[in-house]
């Protein structure tokens, strides 16, 4: 299977792999991981915080810079390709975009409905 992570994510928020793709299209529709493709421009901010109570997420850095902000007091920003961070199910986070043209690539694993939650903007 070949594809676009940006065409084939338009639909799921910039998810391209995970439970939430139809089974008819194909491998993409897992409940093993979910993988997004998120292109950002700069000052664009997730203002509220978000958790998954079961799965694993990791962020990575493909170009630009991303200020990651986690429930746990710590703050990091993954500024050169391939910086990453790496945290467990029930720490929530949000993040700010500091260049233009920032693509993160995003994992979570596993991939279950109902898992993935906003929260207020306190916490």
């Amino acid at each position: 299977m070949i594809g676009n992570a940006a065409d084939d994510g338009q639909a799921f928020r910039g998810w391209f792999v995970g439970h939430f793709v139809p089974p008819q299209l194909g491998l993409r529709s897992t409940d093993a991981i979910e993988v997004k493709f998120g292109t950002h421009s700069y000052g664009e901010t997730r203002l509220g915080w978000a958790v998954s109570n079961q799965a694993t997420s990791l962020s990575l850095v493909v170009r630009g810079r991303i200020r990651l902000y986690f429930s746990t007091g710590a703050e990091t920003l993954l500024a050169e390709p391939g910086d990453y961070a790496l945290w467990q199910s029930g720490v929530a986070h949000r993040w700010r975009i500091e260049a233009d043209d920032t693509v993160v690539l995003t994992v979570r694993w596993p991939s279950r409905p109902g898992d993935a939650a906003e929260l207020s903007e306190s916490g």
